[in-house]
């Protein structure tokens, strides 16, 4: 994973209630800016190629399912080190290429442990994922547990309740509870931005999260019935900016849920590139929660290659 060796982690700055409160978002603005972000940069050939590539590299490659099994892991671990064809991957002049992590339920930490063998992070789902509605007792011992059982990044699902009720004392509290518990791993904050209701409460809990010290805040679970969106992007990253701006703090960030294109990817690159510069572009500050993506960038390659599109089943599943 690309590291930049001066990059300090997030640590929490403390709560600020006047700014919180005082945070409120333009509804038609973000959706003409979203808009405009979304369709305004067309990549064609060996460009797209390029940005589809650093997509690969910056994605957390995701299996959460109830039917999930070791041995599915194991292959989601094997896809996540080689992730294209050795064909391909001449054609395209690469030498290695590989996902940014693999994601996982608990269960299956010490199945891809085997597989990775420390090679790439193992994210874990944790926290009473997704619905988060567990005793703060046993949310906390799960995010110890995986980090013993091997996971190195842990993605917690924040109480939305608190978010509702506009406590945002309480989930300050909760937030910093959770980023003492994963110690040395990496802490990702799912806001569940489809249940948030409005965009003023998504760049309220994207404060609240960042000052209690996330490194990374992202928008879904992908259970939720509306999970990315451009516009509930843009008010993220604005927010990452700003924060980074007052604190001198990186913070990064990771669309989940729906992210299934190629053509959906390049966008939410293009709205890291022009909100927050190249420095964002890397994984260890961007991150994409995809399972079926692999498949359409793939695909998309491999048109590249070739001149011919190759039909979805062509290319291994995990």
């Amino acid at each position: 994973m690309t590291q930049n060796l001066d990059f300090k982690r997030n640590t929490a700055v403390g709560l600020d209630l006047g700014w919180v409160n005082s945070l409120k978002v333009n509804r038609n603005a973000a959706d003409r800016r979203a808009a405009s972000l979304a369709n305004r940069r067309t990549v064609k050939k060996e460009y797209q190629a390029a940005w589809l590539i650093r997509a690969v590299q910056c994605m957390d490659l995701t299996t959460l399912g109830g039917d999930d099994t070791p041995g599915r892991v194991e292959r989601l671990c094997m896809k996540a080190m080689r992730p294209l064809r050795a064909d391909l991957m001449q054609a395209l002049g690469l030498e290695s290429l590989t996902t940014g992590a693999v994601c996982v339920y608990h269960e299956m930490i010490e199945p891809a442990g085997k597989i990775l063998k420390g090679r790439l992070p193992i994210a874990a789902v944790s926290t009473a994922f997704p619905a988060g509605l567990s005793s703060l007792e046993t949310k906390l011992r799960e995010i110890e547990l995986s980090v013993a059982a091997g996971a190195t990044e842990i993605d917690i699902v924040i109480t939305r309740q608190h978010v509702l009720t506009g406590n945002w004392q309480a989930l300050y509290d909760e937030m910093l509870a959770y980023r003492k518990a994963c110690g040395d791993a990496h802490v990702k904050a799912i806001l569940a931005t489809g249940d948030l209701v409005t965009l003023d409460n998504v760049a309220k809990a994207s404060w609240v999260c960042m000052m209690a010290g996330a490194d990374f805040i992202k928008t879904s679970t992908g259970k939720e019935g509306v999970n990315a969106t451009i516009p509930v992007s843009l008010v993220m990253v604005r927010a990452i900016r700003e924060y980074y701006e007052q604190t001198g703090f990186m913070v990064g960030y990771k669309p989940a849920g729906g992210v299934s294109t190629a053509k959906s990817a390049l966008q939410y690159l293009t709205v890291m590139k022009e909100e927050l510069g190249n420095e964002w572009l890397q994984p260890h500050l961007f991150r994409i929660g995809a399972s079926s993506l692999m498949t359409d960038i793939e695909r998309q390659l491999e048109h590249y290659v070739t001149g011919a599109y190759s039909a979805a089943h062509r290319h291994a599943q995990p």
